[in-house]
């Protein structure tokens, strides 16, 4: 029997560096909510491992044990060909591997994490807006989270996630403040929002440029009430408080910058 997941485009509304690990590791605090975009998974029991790449954004995705899906799939002790469909830039702070992981973890039911495979997994595993913290295998589901509209872009150029930390010069910053399961409306949670930060914003515009010019023109989108980039980068979002607006800025910026990923969605 063929299992379907949909793994979707997952954003930091906040990215805080609490600090460093001896072993390497970053502790981290966030707010992650989830899109209604994102990737495709089907997975069908086979005698052989094999996984089959389609979608816009399948060149350049290893089609073998290298995937984070197939090792999803090792850890949860199932041989399947799995056949994923990209429709989400790599590489790109938006979950893309992890939440391909995360989904496909949750489908066949298992029961580990996946923490193992990412800091990012165990959260895409969850697939709902959470708090994640410690190393990423802290999550705590944020219940009530309110109606939030979204433009998401991203120019095309790749940030790898170890170049951002290596040049990220404060690793010991302030967690989140307050208390954000408190605000059930869009305006109120999107003020807090406003308050926190990404701490790994000023470090990836530091290895490519080009993000800054996207926050800019997001910036100057009509009614946005939030610019932020997600994750690593380099994709960015603006927040907004209906689907109408959220819309209307979207296609301004393909209009403008036929080039870029843009999409607006809704988060949750």
């Amino acid at each position: 029997m063929t299992i379907e997941a949909f793994a979707p485009a997952k954003i930091n509304l906040t990215l805080h560096v609490t600090g460093q690990r001896h072993d390497g590791y970053h502790l981290l605090d966030s707010l992650v909510v989830f899109a209604n975009v994102g990737d495709r998974i089907w997975i069908e029991p086979a005698d052989e491992m094999s996984l089959e790449i389609t979608g816009p954004f399948a060149q350049g995705v290893p089609a073998d044990a290298r995937n984070l899906v197939w090792k999803a799939a090792v850890l949860a002790g199932h041989t399947a060909h799995i056949r994923l469909e990209k429709n989400l830039p790599h590489g790109a702070g938006i979950g893309g591997g992890s939440s391909d992981a995360g989904a496909l973890l949750a489908a066949l039911g298992c029961a580990d994490t996946g923490v193992s495979l990412g800091a990012d997994v165990p959260v895409c595993r969850l697939g709902q807006a959470a708090q994640m913290s410690g190393i990423g295998d802290m999550v705590e589901p944020f219940l009530g989270m309110p109606s939030l509209f979204a433009v998401l872009v991203n120019s095309g150029v790749h940030v790898p996630t170890p170049q951002v930390f290596k040049t990220l010069k404060n690793k010991d910053n302030p967690a989140m403040t307050g208390e954000f399961s408190t605000h059930d409306t869009a305006a109120a949670l999107i003020d807090w929002v406003s308050d926190q930060r990404n701490d790994l914003e000023a470090a990836a515009i530091a290895c490519a440029p080009e993000i800054a010019g996207v926050l800019e023109v997001l910036r100057g989108q009509p009614n946005q009430k939030l610019v932020r980039m997600s994750g690593s980068g380099a994709t960015c979002f603006a927040l907004f408080e209906t689907a109408a607006d959220a819309q209307t800025a979207a296609a301004a910026i393909r209009l403008q910058n036929p080039d870029w990923w843009v999409v607006d969605c809704a988060l949750s």
